[in-house]
């Protein structure tokens, strides 16, 4: 009995030692990802009946195999994140609010069309090529941030905004390799702007 315990450690450590160096291997075949980058060119808001609306650029450079996987059928989940902190003198800064935008990109080839879901709100868009549906993930306009009334007129407070390619949702098999590889590693840096109570 111990024997065949035994026998299966060692297939299981073998399996994993296996695919370790597989992934090793290759690494070094995956290239630079350095012309893939998403990007927060601005981001600006303004008070409309006492609620603070985001409008936003943002640039999606894809990386190559990260474009293969969408021509190939498998979606693309892009979220937007964005944060409001208070400052403080003496601590690190306090977080008032945090909410996340998500959207499915899917390339869908009997019709030659580009389909942009917004996982929030279920809406979608379809459109005839690739840049035309980055625009429109990218043009966030109008979108209702935050409530005044969170705010106090005494504090100074900061907002964020980025992107993320949400790797958590590839499929299983993609996903390990997403974990190690450059090209899926598209997140953007915090966009920051001065948000006036």
């Amino acid at each position: 009995m111990q024997g065949g315990c035994l026998a299966g450690r060692r297939h299981r450590a073998t399996a994993w030692l296996l695919l370790v160096g597989w992934v090793c291997l290759c690494l070094p075949l995956t290239g630079s990802a350095a012309d893939s980058f998403f990007a927060v060119r601005d981001a600006r808001t303004h008070l409309s009946q006492g609620v603070y609306l985001l409008d936003a650029n943002i640039d999606f450079e894809f990386s190559a195999e990260a474009l293969d996987a969408l021509h190939s059928g498998v979606p693309l989940v892009l979220k937007i994140q964005i944060r409001v902190e208070q400052g403080r003198e003496w601590l690190w800064s306090l977080t008032v609010a945090e909410l996340s935008q998500r959207y499915r990109l899917q390339f869908h080839a009997l019709s030659d069309r580009y389909v942009v879901q917004n996982l929030n709100t279920g809406t979608r868009q379809s459109f005839a090529d690739l840049e035309d549906a980055l625009y429109a993930l990218g043009s966030v306009r109008e979108f209702p941030m935050l409530d005044r009334r969170l705010l106090d007129a005494e504090k100074d407070y900061m907002a964020g905004l980025r992107a993320v390619l949400d790797v958590e949702e590839l499929p299983t098999p993609m996903r390990l390799w997403a974990y190690v590889s450059d090209q899926w590693r598209l997140d953007s840096e915090w966009y920051q702007w001065q948000l006036r109570p």
